[in-house]
């Protein structure tokens, strides 16, 4: 029955991802930016993180992209 179960909650886990509108993007890749509407804070994230910008195309359409940064929280010297 836990197989059954935890097969259920991967198949809906992915079937939500794919249903997704957030894009992947890379270096390089021309957008269309009229304003961002948001971005992901990395203040406190340590290392390499993932970003989610919301912004909206000179259309009036809004676009969610996903990409990697450096976290900004990282500290020492």
């Amino acid at each position: 029955m836990k197989t059954l179960i935890i097969l259920f909650l991967s198949i809906a886990a992915s079937s939500a991802y794919a249903a997704s509108d957030v894009a992947t993007i890379g270096t390089g890749t021309p957008l269309d930016v009229a304003k961002t509407i948001s971005i992901t804070d990395t203040g406190n994230a340590c290392g390499i993180v993932p970003v989610e910008w919301t912004y909206e195309d000179s259309q009036g359409q809004r676009h969610t992209v996903s990409y990697q940064v450096w976290g900004n929280g990282c500290g020492g010297g």
